[in-house]
C-alpha cells in the first residue's frame, strides 16, 4: 500500500510540476523576448510620461501593445499582476517530488554504493545541502563580483565552475541518475531563491516608494534584472537535468559528469542564441549562430563519444544460475523455466508478493506475461533495472532476459 501511495503522490506532483513549470517558463522566455525586441516609442504622448520602449504583436486574433517604462510610470496601475507564484508553485512541487522519488527510499534511489556506501541519512542531509550552499555560494559571487567592470562576465564565469564542481562531486557521490536531478534541482533552487529574495522584494520596494510619493531607485529593477537573466540561461541546464533520468545512457556513463557538464554548457549555448536572435532582428546584436554552432557542436560530440560499443558474441555467464539458463537455451529458446530463476534472484524483492515497486509484480508466469515489455525495456534496453543494479545482475542475465523477450516471451 506505502508503494502505491507513493505512486499516486509522484504521479501527481509531477502533473502539477510540469504545468507550473511551464507557466513560470513560458513567463520567463516572454520578458526576455519582450525586452529584446522593444522600440523607442513613436507617439510623443508616450515619450512623455516616461516610456522608453513598445511592441506591436498579435497573437489570437487580437492585437497588443505592451510598454516599457524606463523608471517609475507617472501613477501606479489599480491592477497590477505579480510574477511570481509560478516560480514558488514550481519550486514546491519540484521539492515535494524530489523527497517523494528520492529522498523517501534514498537507499534505494539516492544511493549507489558502488559509487558511495553511506547512510541513507548521510545522503540525505548531503544532496539538501547542495541546494544550500550553491545558492548561497552563486549568491555571494553575484554580491561581490556583479558591480564590477566587465561584472556580468566575471560572474557568469565563477557561476559556471561552481555549476562544473557542483556536477563532479554529485556524480562522485550519488547514483547517477539522482546526481544529474540533484545537479538541476540545486540549480534551479537558485532561480526561485533569486525571485524570493531579490527580484519580488526590488518590486515591492519599488511599488511602496511610488506609493508613498517618494523617487523610486532604479537599483532595485537592476539587480531584478541581473537575476532574471541569471534565471534564463539557467532553464534549458535545468530541463535537460530533470529530462535525463529517463535515459540511463547519459548517467550511467563513467563520465557523467562530464556529460552533464557538456549537456548543460550546450543547454545554455542555445538560449544565448535565442537571447541574441531577438535583438539581431533589430540590428542591435551580432548574428548568434555561433552561440547555436557550439551548442549543436557539443551535442553531436556527445552523441558520438556515446555511441553503444559493438554487442560482444556472447557474455560470459558468472554464476550458477546464468550459467544453467545459459546451457539450457543455448540450443533453443529461452523458456520460463529459464528466466524465473534469474528474476527471483534480482527482481522479486522489489516485484513480488511482499513488495511491488510501481505496482508491478513478476513472481507468476501470469504477472510476467503482462508486463513483458516493460521488463525488456528496463533490463536490456535501457539498463534502468534493478535500480542502480542493487542486486547485481550480470551481463550474462540481461541477455537470458533479451533472448527470452526476442524468442516470444513464452510463459508456458
Amino acid at each position: 500500500m506505502e508503494s502505491y501511495l507513493l505512486d499516486w503522490a509522484n504521479l501527481l506532483l509531477r502533473w502539477v510540476h510540469v504545468i507550473t513549470a511551464i507557466a513560470w517558463i513560458g513567463s520567463s522566455f516572454y520578458f526576455v523576448f519582450l525586452d529584446s525586441s522593444l522600440t523607442p516609442p513613436e507617439d510623443d504622448d508616450l515619450k512623455k510620461q516616461g516610456v522608453s520602449g513598445e511592441l506591436w504583436a498579435v497573437h489570437g486574433g487580437g492585437f497588443y501593445h505592451p510598454v516599457k517604462f524606463a523608471g517609475a510610470p507617472p501613477k501606479l496601475p489599480g491592477n497590477l499582476h505579480w510574477f511570481y507564484w509560478e516560480s514558488y508553485s514550481t519550486w514546491l512541487t519540484g521539492f515535494a517530488l524530489f523527497t517523494v522519488s528520492y529522498l523517501w527510499s534514498a537507499g534505494t534511489y539516492l544511493i549507489d554504493k558502488s559509487v558511495m556506501a553511506w547512510h541513507p541519512h548521510a545522503a540525505i542531509a548531503v544532496a539538501l545541502s547542495f541546494l544550500v550552499v550553491f545558492w548561497l555560494a552563486y549568491d555571494g559571487i553575484c554580491r561581490v563580483f556583479g558591480k564590477r567592470k566587465h561584472g556580468d562576465a566575471i560572474v557568469g564565469a565563477l557561476v559556471a565552475v561552481l555549476v562544473c564542481v557542483a556536477s563532479y562531486l554529485a556524480c562522485h557521490w550519488f547514483a547517477g541518475r539522482a546526481a544529474f536531478l540533484l545537479v538541476g534541482a540545486m540549480m534551479a533552487t537558485a532561480m526561485s531563491a533569486n525571485v524570493f529574495f531579490w527580484i519580488i522584494p526590488g518590486q515591492r520596494t519599488m511599488v511602496k516608494d511610488m506609493a508613498a510619493g517618494r523617487a523610486v531607485d532604479p537599483i532595485h529593477g537592476k539587480r531584478g534584472k541581473q537575476r532574471s537573466v541569471h534565471n534564463t540561461y539557467f532553464t534549458l541546464p535545468v530541463l535537460f537535468a530533470m529530462l535525463s533520468n529517463h535515459y540511463s545512457f547519459t548517467y550511467s556513463h563513467p563520465q557523467n559528469w562530464l556529460v552533464l557538464i557538456v549537456m548543460m554548457g550546450a543547454g545554455a549555448a542555445i538560449r544565448q542564441f535565442f537571447v541574441l536572435r531577438h535583438g539581431y532582428k533589430l540590428a542591435r546584436n551580432p548574428h548568434p549562430w555561433p552561440y547555436a554552432a557550439a551548442g549543436v557542436v557539443a551535442i553531436l560530440g556527445l552523441l558520438v563519444w556515446l555511441k553503444p560499443a559493438p554487442p560482444a558474441s556472447a557474455p560470459v555467464a558468472t554464476n550458477s544460475v546464468a550459467a544453467g539458463a545459459v546451457a539450457a537455451g543455448a540450443s533453443g529458446t529461452i523458456g520460463y523455466q529459464d528466466i524465473q530463476p534469474v528474476l527471483e534472484q534480482r527482481c522479486y524483492m522489489c516485484h513480488g508478493a511482499a513488495v511491488q515497486m510501481k505496482n508491478v509484480r513478476v513472481d507468476s508466469p501470469q504477472a510476467l506475461s503482462s508486463h513483458a515489455q516493460a521488463v525488456y525495456q528496463q533490463v536490456v534496453v535501457s539498463k534502468i533495472m534493478p535500480m542502480n543494479n542493487s542486486t547485481n545482475i550480470t551481463d550474462a542475465e540481461r541477455d537470458i532476459v533479451k533472448r527470452w523477450f526476442e524468442g516470444g516471451a513464452k510463459t508456458e
